[in-house]
């Protein structure tokens, strides 16, 4: 079988497919403010951590059809600042209608009721709900034809709602988490049903892999 070839495919069946298949993906639900000091908020699932030190995380920005930035793309642009917000599932329902395509300038913030706090390190709201919000910078951005983005961010400062954090231990209380993870289509998935995989050392898997060996044999 010779696979499928990307480059005969168009674009919406590379995306059906690649959000069919890279699953599930992380939801940022993301801040900004317009030139006119209204909270816009919008989720991306083309996101994810990048690296720890220095602490980047990464954003796939699209454009409108006809190429103009949407609200996200061109606020960060002007001011270089947003809050990245991971989605639970209490906050599933409100990020979806964050998604709907309001005009440009209403703010999504306002529309579904959304409770905003003052960040501390920018100038932009964080979300009250959310169980863990980022304030973040623009590192860099960079554009792939006329209607993508790769923005890459540091993260300023961390958020946390009470509980979630053991700060002596930094550890994350998963199951108080409850995040969701975007599939594909009108799919998501709560990330409750999980297993354990340790991780072994070489001499570790040596050992447990030469006993296996000299069972067989030995049968």
């Amino acid at each position: 079988m010779s696979g499928i070839s990307f480059r005969e495919l168009a674009p919406h069946d590379r995306y059906k497919l690649l959000c069919g298949i890279v699953v599930p993906r992380p939801i940022a639900l993301v801040t900004t403010l317009d030139e006119n000091g209204s909270v816009n908020a919008a989720p991306f699932s083309f996101f994810n951590v990048f690296s720890e030190d220095p602490p980047l995380l990464v954003l796939g920005l699209q454009h409108k059809a006809d190429f103009s930035p949407k609200d996200t793309t061109r606020n960060i642009h002007r001011s270089g600042q947003f809050v990245v917000h991971l989605v639970d599932e209490a906050l599933a329902a409100t990020m979806n209608d964050c998604a709907i395509d309001f005009p440009s300038g209403d703010s999504e913030v306002e529309a579904t009721g959304l409770k905003t706090l003052p960040s501390i390190d920018i100038a932009v709201p964080r979300l009250a709900a959310a169980p863990f919000a980022l304030e973040c910078r623009q590192h860099v951005a960079l554009a792939f034809g006329p209607g993508r983005e790769l923005l890459v961010g540091e993260v300023l400062r961390l958020h946390a709602r009470e509980g979630l954090i053991d700060q002596e231990k930094m550890y994350v209380d998963f199951e108080a988490y409850q995040p969701i993870g975007r599939l594909f289509g009108n799919l998501y998935a709560a990330q409750r049903d999980t297993f354990t995989l340790a991780r072994e050392s070489h001499a570790q898997w040596l050992l447990r892999n030469g006993a296996a060996e000299t069972s067989d044999q030995n049968q």
